[in-house]
């Protein structure tokens, strides 16, 4: 359904949420749609402007390739594009000026990648999940039994450790042993590929879920870019939308459940690791979590980057490595220990998704990454792929 900008406006909120709390203290890389060349474009965000700088590096995977992406993008000047407020506006409506630029994912020739199952919480989720087959009318007492048979504080537990062996031995024993609790407290983390190169979706669009899922949630997540050589070179935030009726049925319907027509979003821009933000500061992050349904419904929730139970460079060592090459970089979504298990229509049955929620993810360092939820088959097509973006940048003399 179309909206007039002022009411789409409402729920992408202003370009100060958008942006992190000390943007000017940051290093902020993205990208845009400009009508100009009908094509995409390398953007800088500074002082609340946004800079073209295509002219220096065609495509995002070649700024964060560089030895020192930070130092480098800020000497740029590059070619003045207008506000990121103006940018942002264009980007949140749908009879968008397309005479004028938008924003797009922040990534381009990245593979996008996700961990699953790295917090205690959302582990045993997938565990119930999978022992409900997909039905979120057993959550509630699939629940109930499980946390009462594992007992631990999962938090704790380091995966691959001789107390999580012993943990396992005695869960198979009660049998409850689960292939999510494999890859939550075994040595192995689940790694697996979330979307296609080119198809991930930016702020103030919509995310899809498929018409036919009756179960399914978003995941917010910090995400980490990462460079082929596997060095860690900046942070973004991302929905990982999951359908968790298509997993619950089986764990080798997970590319159904999580690639589909615009169900990956990430933004609204990518942070670069200087001396201000790095690692540390990712292992402390606290991401929030809104979600406002058109029935009156919110949710709240909350996901600390500090109670993951594997290192953000574990997780990146097991991704990319001389087992596993990605030569244009990857970008990778660290998990989620949001459990949607708040009641929304009936008692016992949980969340799920309706068209038109507002899901809003943010963290102070990083933003707000805001998208309404439609069917995925009603989404934009994805339809610009690398081909398409080789031969833009070809014509425009950038290749």
């Amino acid at each position: 359904m179309s909206q007039s900008p002022t009411d789409q406006a409402a729920w992408f909120g202003a370009a100060a949420d958008a942006l992190p709390d000390d943007a000017a203290d940051s290093v902020l890389i993205g990208r845009i749609w400009d009508p100009l060349v009908e094509g995409p474009s390398p953007v800088v965000v500074r002082d609340g402007e946004v800079f073209d700088i295509s002219a220096d590096f065609p495509t995002v995977r070649d700024i964060c390739e560089l030895p020192d992406p930070a130092a480098v993008v800020s000497a740029l000047n590059g070619r003045h594009v207008g506000s990121f407020a103006d940018v942002l506006a264009n980007t949140g409506v749908a009879d968008r000026d397309r005479t004028r630029p938008w924003l797009l994912a922040p990534v381009d020739l990245q593979a996008l990648k996700a961990a699953g199952v790295t917090f205690a919480v959302s582990m045993i989720e997938r565990v119930i999940e999978e022992q409900a087959g997909g039905d979120m009318s057993l959550a509630a007492e699939i629940r109930e039994r499980m946390l009462a048979g594992v007992g631990a504080d999962l938090h704790e537990l380091s995966p691959g450790s001789d107390e999580a062996a012993r943990l396992k031995d005695l869960l198979v024993a009660e049998g409850i042993w689960s292939q999510y609790l494999e890859v939550g407290i075994g040595p192995d983390a689940e790694i697996f590929t979330k979307g296609q190169i080119l198809s991930s979706m930016g702020t103030a669009v919509p995310v899809g879920v498929l018409a036919a899922s009756t179960w399914n949630n978003p995941e917010p997540e910090v995400s980490l870019i990462v460079q082929s050589s596997g060095r860690i070179v900046g942070a973004t935030l991302a929905n990982d939308v999951n359908l968790r009726d298509i997993e619950g049925r089986s764990a080798l319907l997970l590319p159904m459940a999580k690639d589909n027509n615009a169900s990956c979003a990430l933004g609204p821009l990518i942070r670069l690791f200087d001396e201000r933000f790095g690692l540390d500061q990712v292992r402390d992050l606290v991401v929030r979590l809104d979600i406002e349904g058109e029935d009156g419904f919110h949710l709240e929730a909350v996901s600390e980057m500090a109670r993951m139970s594997r290192e953000p460079e574990a997780l990146v060592q097991q991704m990319i490595g001389p087992h596993h090459h990605y030569p244009d970089g990857a970008v990778l979504m660290l998990g989620t220990m949001f459990a949607p298990i708040q009641d929304r229509d009936r008692p016992g049955e949980g969340f799920t998704h309706k068209p038109g929620d507002v899901v809003r993810i943010s963290s102070p360092a990083l933003g707000t990454l805001v998208n309404r939820v439609q069917h995925a088959e009603n989404c934009a097509p994805w339809n610009f792929g690398v081909r398409d973006l080789m031969g833009n940048l070809h014509r425009r003399g950038l290749l």
